[in-house]
């Protein structure tokens, strides 16, 4: 019988391997591997911030390494609010951040279970929508968790410096 994978919510405590996680994340997705710098240091004491509050707009789900200290796999995501509309009365939307599972640990089910906990956090919170950017390797769980391609047309400004 199959073991059952549990993910976990995470602590500010996990915000250092949750970070180690996202440079995976980047590095899968762009043609150099990301720079450290001062961009790490930032996400820990955001992520510290964030996930320290219970009533916050911002979680992430992890499973533990099974054979040792470390996580495994994660993800992140957050709530925005935005003004309702007549299609989405909540104006409650879910972005999924950091999806990332440690090479050694792939093809487990890990990153399933982060996802399935996170998807079942944001129906606790009234999300009815939920948006990430997806990966070729990524695309078939996102679609077996039901995640459409949308028809929506992106667009994005990179805001001058003052």
């Amino acid at each position: 019988m199959a073991r059952m994978i549990e993910a976990r919510q995470a602590t500010p405590a996990d915000a250092p391997e949750l970070i180690r996680l996202r440079k995976v994340m980047l590095d899968a997705m762009r043609p150099e591997p990301a720079s450290p710098g001062d961009w790490e240091h930032a996400g820990i004491a955001i992520l510290r911030q964030q996930l320290g509050d219970p009533l916050g707009m911002l979680a992430a789900f992890v499973v533990d390494r099974p054979d040792g200290p470390g996580l495994a796999a994660c993800v992140v995501g957050a709530v925005d609010q935005r003004l309702p509309n007549p299609s989405d009365p909540t104006g409650l939307r879910g972005y999924v951040y950091n999806v990332a599972t440690d090479p050694a640990y792939r093809r487990r089910g890990f990153s399933r279970a982060c996802m399935t906990a996170l998807i079942g956090w944001y129906a606790t919170r009234g999300v009815r929508v939920a948006d990430l950017r997806a990966t070729r390797d990524g695309e078939p769980l996102y679609t077996e968790l039901g995640f459409r391609r949308t028809d929506d047309p992106a667009m994005r400004l990179s805001v001058p410096a003052p």
